[in-house]
């Protein structure tokens, strides 16, 4: 199923894309943190890209005017202050969201919640009333409750539409990839293993048996390599000792996802890629699955495919803390005054 399609390569180069369509205004809400910054760089560097709005409560004007100088045809505008969203959201037909907080050593994904929950309401909001019909992709931590944050927000307006709101979990994957590739010796770029489930610990569900080329571990190591996944981002913080969390990795994996979003509304076929999102595949009501990507975002949920009996046995673990955690995002939207 999901083997079958090819997944979309991270080119920087200018030869990124032959699609005719390529006029998009990209916006990035939280444009001048760790993440923001080299997102926006790699998304200043794509032809995709024809409009390049960044937006942050500080610094915004310094890294619009840096990014500007670059010799790529993207125009680059800068926003500061809640004042100046909406003039940075209009017209969009893409937002990425990095904004928040990153993890520090110690703090768990739902430690993160309080502030991040505050920060993507807010952003929802302003998206919902000033370009509601834009792709979403959420970055901001922890995404197995920042996704139902946005779709109840974009709910209360009355604009929610499941088929375009995403959950970016494309860097457990860019890592299962990797990882997979050092163990076997194969190129990482043509290694491709599908993450499902969510995006925090126990919740990201690398299907290894469903990878390609196919591979295959003895049970001890499958064990350990499906734990090295879900706790990279706790390996990247730890290597960083307090000075920050997965910021380049997480940049590079948010700029492939709208690519990959890009490609598909400019009419590519056969775009797929995995992302949290609504879904009805499984008991939880958001769960990620390798999607089929179109013109008007999620154009089939491609579903869980064939599992192995060590899989299935992930997503029936997984299940509690994911509707825990999604069920926290809905009730603080309920409870926002």
């Amino acid at each position: 199923m999901f083997s079958r399609v090819a997944r979309p390569a991270l080119n920087i180069a200018r030869g990124l894309s032959t699609s005719s369509q390529n006029n998009a205004k990209v916006s990035v809400l939280g444009a001048s943190g760790g993440i923001g910054q080299p997102l926006s760089l790699l998304l200043k560097n794509s032809p995709l890209v024809s409009q390049l709005s960044l937006y942050d409560i500080a610094h915004t004007p310094g890294v619009a005017a840096d990014l500007s100088h670059i010799e790529t045809r993207a125009h680059v505008t800068g926003h500061m202050g809640p004042e100046q969203l909406g003039e940075a959201l209009k017209g969009s037909e893409v937002v990425v969201i990095p904004a928040g907080v990153p993890r520090k050593p110690g703090m768990t994904r739902d430690d993160l919640f309080n502030t991040n929950a505050t920060i993507v309401a807010v952003l929802a909001d302003a998206c919902a009333r000033h370009c509601p019909e834009a792709m979403i992709c959420v970055i901001a931590n922890p995404v197995n409750s920042t996704i139902p944050i946005t779709s109840e927000v974009f709910k209360k307006h009355g604009v929610y539409n499941p088929n375009r709101v995403f959950g970016v979990t494309t860097l457990d994957i860019v890592r299962a990839n990797t990882f997979v590739a050092e163990l076997k010796g194969l190129d990482p770029a043509r290694v491709n293993v599908p993450v499902v489930g969510g995006h925090a610990g126990k919740t990201i569900i690398p299907l290894i048996s469903q990878c390609t080329p196919k591979v295959e571990f003895p049970e001890d190591k499958l064990t350990a390599l499906t734990l090295r996944i879900q706790e990279a981002g706790t390996e990247v913080v730890k290597a960083k000792a307090g000075a920050g969390s997965a910021t380049l990795s997480m940049a590079y994996a948010g700029a492939r996802f709208v690519f990959s979003l890009l490609d598909a509304m400019n009419g590519k076929e056969g775009v797929v890629e995995c992302s949290f999102v609504r879904s009805e595949e499984t008991e939880s009501p958001y769960f990620s699955t390798p999607l089929l990507l179109g013109k008007n975002g999620i154009e089939k949920n491609l579903g869980l495919g064939k599992l192995s009996a060590f899989e299935e046995k992930l997503v029936a673990e997984a299940m509690a803390e994911l509707k825990a955690s999604i069920k926290k995002g809905e009730e603080f939207v309920k409870n926002m005054k």
